[in-house]
């Protein structure tokens, strides 16, 4: 902000992120967005570029730093209930549903599991609105989505090959060892794996989501055979 310098104590800066949270947690965006002024402020950004960002007028920066210098981060909060969440058109809660769908990868967010955080930021970074937690885990549910546990799918398996291997080689090799009078024996190895598990993110109901994984990861192995013919 030209003109303007401001710097937060530690104690003071740990208030307006808490408060910063607590503010997004409840869909308050009022009170968000001047929190998110004032440490931004604090951190260097011009009045032009920080309204630009909030979408505001840069005389709403100018009268929330005003506010927070006289009475400190009370002055940032909202006299007025949020009150009910906008809602989403109908073309935007599609194009939500296949961004979730498609998972957090393809939406620039690390990981591959959704948390309804990220889901309240993408929303709000996508279509301007910004939803409560609690509110958006119910709006989640009316679209079909639930929270479920992901399971892992190999990034490197041709499903063609496969369905290709049981057309044509597999009844080679049942041919070949009935003529042979030989066994077939399958073997496999038991894992004890040494790493984290999934977790639960939100998918359409039915649908459970995969997470690509490339197999190497340490863990205790066992390996055994079952005779099938």
């Amino acid at each position: 902000m030209p003109g303007i310098r401001l710097t937060l104590a530690t104690r003071t800066r740990k208030a307006l992120e808490s408060g910063l949270r607590q503010a997004e947690y409840r869909g308050d965006l009022r009170t968000a967005k001047r929190m998110m002024a004032i440490l931004a402020v604090a951190d260097g950004y011009v009045s032009a570029e920080l309204a630009t960002l909030l979408h505001v007028a840069e005389e709403s920066i100018r009268l929330w730093t005003k506010a927070f210098v006289l009475h400190g981060a009370d002055g940032l909060r909202s006299t007025k209930s949020p009150g009910r969440p906008p809602k989403l058109t109908k073309s935007q809660k599609r194009a939500l549903e296949r961004m979730i769908s498609e998972g957090p990868s393809a939406a620039g967010y690390p990981g591959a599991c959704w948390r309804t955080p990220m889901i309240q930021h993408l929303i709000y970074e996508g279509f301007g609105v910004l939803y409560s937690v609690n509110y958006l885990s119910q709006l989640l549910k009316n679209m079909g989505f639930s929270y479920q546990k992901a399971r892992f799918v190999s990034d490197h398996k041709d499903p063609e090959k496969r369905q290709e291997w049981l057309a044509h080689i597999w009844p080679e090799v049942m041919g070949l060892a009935k003529a042979k009078d030989a066994s077939i024996l399958f073997g496999d190895e038991a894992s004890f794996p040494q790493w984290g598990t999934l977790t639960y993110t939100w998918a359409k109901r039915g649908q459970q989501p995969t997470v690509p994984t490339s197999g190497i990861r340490k863990g205790y192995k066992v390996f055994g055979l079952v005779e099938y013919l």
